[in-house]
Order: structure tokens, then C-alpha cells, then sequence
């Protein structure tokens, strides 16, 4: 029989403590902020039906990305890879009965079936929030809500920029002003998408492929080479009437005082088809890390696939692995090297250890964070255990601290030594 891998599937994480301690940092930072925001969390269940991709996703992920299998009742079904058919599977069951705007979030398990590299793997968890039934105010909202979850981990404009399109203003400039039919506007949808990552001529060359004319082709890479909002609103006013939800909500954002993260990118398009409003990518500033670490936009039909009326909503999904990466960047990852806990708790006598072991349940009853260290020990070991922690305060309980019924707090951050008589301080906590 061959010997066992101690290692995880290609693609996954083992998580030991250490690790968890950075991931529930960044958890809960999104969490909190979400809440700040009044979003609600929610899940669903790891397995879905196939069918919910197909409808939702396209065939390129059910291809080449998802993990399925039939189950024993001949069920084709799949990992999720992704949370958004799920949250539109749950949202179309009680729209109807519930106040809007629904703003709900979500950290999910996701798998996807992909070449593991930098930022990149199998398995991972991804931040989701949505917003329904909102229109242009719930996408002023959630990038408002993308930015104060990077400003919660000390990020600003010098670290990311968030590069914005409307697939409503594409689809304007591809059918109404270039004039392509739907199989063209499809290809330079996915042409756009890969404009910053081809060389120039070879995107030009393609863009004359697909138009098959000249004049089309000047005119799609005038728009393509569009830099600003202003740029954007002076190209589309010299071709037609201006009048559009993309230019208001552009503008509220700078009203808040978010124009600084802000960069008009004609390049950004989503490759899901399901996306009919605004559009938007996180970049990551740093030259080492030049990426996308989060995208997300406004929706419409989604709700359709299980024949529901639409109901305009606009999300974000953010990987933990991108964000990680990009923490770590910029220098914005807590030190989790050491356990904190606020005492560490020992005994230098047999007798003593019911007494030291009736003080660590009392103050963790308190919620504080509390480790007892088993068997008896000289206070050089006890202060040479707590350096391998990151510990507030040290108690070492003797004959005489039991005796008296007080004991000595020693504060390992200033220094400081106090006594205290056992219900005093435990009834102080």
C-alpha cells in the first residue's frame, strides 16, 4: 500500500491556527463593515443543481471550472463555484414578501476547477454582497461599501483604484453607433476584456477582423482608448444625445468624495454575460501586484432564470487569496504570528491547582481569553512559556496567594505588578 500524502489536494489549504488567525482578521473586518452598512449575512448550500450554472453561468465554467458529479438519486450536481446563482435562487423565493432594498452578504467555500498560481486556487472563500431592488442608489452603495471594506484594513487611493464601465453604454456604442450585429458585439466584448493584457497591433488587427470595416474600426478604438468620464461624455455627445444613469452616478460618487479611487476603464466589460448596468474592477496599485482583486456590477434579469419578474440588483465578489495578496503588498497584514490572550494562568504546587484552575474558569466566564498551563512550574518557565504568546498578563498562584485568596497580576506590556484579592478583581472584569 503507498504511503499517504501529508498534503492537502492540489489547490487547497490546510489552515493551521496561525492561518486561521489571519483569515478570521480578514473575515471579520469584512463582516463588520457589512453591518455597518446594514448588510445581512446569509448562506446556502455547498451543492447545487447544475442546472442553476447552466442557466446562469454559460457552458466555459461548466466545461472547465466546476467539480460535479451525479449523485445516487441521478442528480447532476455541483461544488459551487460561485455564490451568485445561489443568492438569486434564494432572493427569488421571498422578493415578494420582503421590504427593499434586500442587502444581504455572504464569505463562501467556493471551487473551481483552475491552474493554481499567485492569487489563484481551487479552493477559496469570496466575499459576496448584493444589493436589490436600489437601482443607481445601490450601485453608488456598494462601491461605497467596496472602499470602506479596503479603508478597514488601512488601504486607500495610493494602494487601489476601482476602474469603472456600463455594459449600457457599450452596448450603445457597439449596436446604436457602430452599428454590429449580435455575433460581432459578442466578439468585441470578449476582444475588450483582453485589451490590456494583448499587444496594440494585435488588438487592432482583430478589431478590423471583426468589423470588417474601417471606419467601424476607428471608431471602436477611439472609444477603447478612452481614459476619463469626461473623455467617455464628449466621445458619446459628439456621436448622439447624452443622457445616461452612467454619467449620475459618476457624478454622485464624486459628491462623496470617492473620485480619487475612481478610473474610467472601456476595457472592463465582465465576461458574464448576465450583467446589464454598471460595471466595475479593483486594481491593485502595487507594481508586483498589478491585478484584479475584486469586480462586481449591476444586474437585472437574473431573477429570470426561474421565471420571476426582474429585479435590478448590483454585487461584488471579493476573493480572499487576491486580498491577502494584496495586504500583504502594501504591508496591511496583522502580525498573527503569536496566540493573543489576555492571562496566562499557572500553579507552583499540587495543592494549588484546583485554586489556579477555579481562577481560569472565572475570568474566562468573563469572556476573557485564558490559558491555565497544566503541572507545576517555576515562574522562569511560566514568563519563558508566555513570550511564545502574545500575552497580556501573567498570575502565578502559590500556597500563600491561595491562602490569602489574593494574587499578583503581572502586566507583560507595561511592566506593572499588581495585587488583587480574588473577588475584587474577578467582580472588576
Amino acid at each position: 500500500m503507498a504511503t499517504l500524502s501529508k498534503n492537502p489536494y492540489r489547490g487547497t489549504r490546510d489552515f493551521f491556527p496561525q492561518d486561521m488567525r489571519l483569515r478570521n482578521h480578514i473575515f471579520n473586518k469584512m463582516s463588520e463593515v457589512s453591518e455597518v452598512y446594514s448588510y445581512e449575512p446569509y448562506d446556502g448550500p455547498l451543492l447545487e443543481e447544475v442546472a442553476l450554472y447552466l442557466a446562469k453561468s454559460g457552458e466555459e465554467l461548466i466545461n472547465e471550472q466546476i467539480y460535479s458529479f451525479m449523485d445516487r438519486g441521478e442528480r447532476n450536481v455541483a461544488i459551487r463555484p460561485e455564490m451568485t446563482p445561489t443568492v438569486a435562487r434564494m432572493v427569488a423565493q421571498i422578493h415578494r414578501e420582503v421590504p427593499k432594498p434586500i442587502r444581504w452578504y455572504s464569505i463562501p467555500n467556493l471551487m473551481r476547477y483552475e491552474k493554481p498560481q499567485k492569487g489563484r486556487l481551487r479552493e477559496f472563500w469570496q466575499y459576496n454582497a448584493d444589493i436589490f431592488g436600489a437601482g443607481i442608489h445601490g450601485e453608488v452603495e456598494i462601491i461605497q461599501l467596496c472602499v470602506s471594506i479596503l479603508q478597514g484594513f488601512g488601504a486607500n487611493n495610493s494602494h487601489f483604484a476601482i476602474h469603472l464601465n456600463d455594459r449600457r453604454i457599450v452596448d450603445l456604442i457597439f449596436k446604436d453607433l457602430i452599428k454590429l450585429d449580435n455575433e460581432a458585439t459578442h466578439k468585441l466584448y470578449k476582444l475588450v476584456d483582453r485589451k490590456n493584457k494583448m499587444d496594440p497591433a494585435k488588438f487592432s488587427a482583430e478589431v478590423m477582423t471583426i468589423t470588417q470595416d474601417e471606419a467601424k474600426a476607428h471608431l471602436f478604438e477611439q472609444y477603447a482608448n478612452l481614459t476619463s468620464v469626461e473623455a467617455l461624455k464628449e466621445f458619446v455627445s459628439s456621436q448622439t444625445e447624452v443622457n445616461h444613469d452612467f454619467f449620475k452616478f459618476y457624478e454622485n460618487l464624486k459628491t462623496i468624495g470617492l473620485s480619487e479611487y475612481l478610473v474610467y476603464d472601456p476595457s472592463v466589460v465582465r465576461g458574464l454575460d448576465y450583467y446589464t448596468g454598471i460595471v466595475f474592477e479593483i486594481f491593485d496599485k502595487h507594481p508586483d501586484n498589478r491585478r484584479a482583486i475584486a469586480g462586481g456590477g449591476a444586474y437585472a434579469n437574473l431573477l429570470q432564470i426561474f421565471n420571476e419578474q426582474p429585479l435590478e440588483g448590483v454585487g461584488v465578489g471579493l476573493g480572499e487569496v487576491p486580498l491577502t495578496e494584496f495586504l500583504k503588498a502594501h504591508n496591511l497584514l496583522p502580525d498573527v504570528a503569536k496566540a493573543h490572550i489576555h492571562f496566562l494562568v499557572s500553579y507552583m504546587d499540587e495543592e494549588t491547582e484546583p485554586f489556579a484552575t477555579k481562577l481560569a474558569y472565572d475570568l474566562r466566564s468573563k469572556g476573557k481569553k485564558t490559558e491555565l498551563l497544566f503541572g507545576t512550574n517555576k515562574p522562569k518557565k511560566v514568563f519563558s512559556y508566555s513570550d511564545k504568546k502574545d500575552t497580556e498578563s501573567v498570575i502565578i498562584i502559590g500556597k500563600d496567594e491561595m491562602e490569602k485568596n489574593s494574587f499578583k497580576v503581572k502586566n507583560l506590556k507595561t511592566k506593572e505588578e499588581t495585587i488583587y484579592s480574588y473577588n475584587d478583581f474577578i467582580s472588576s472584569l
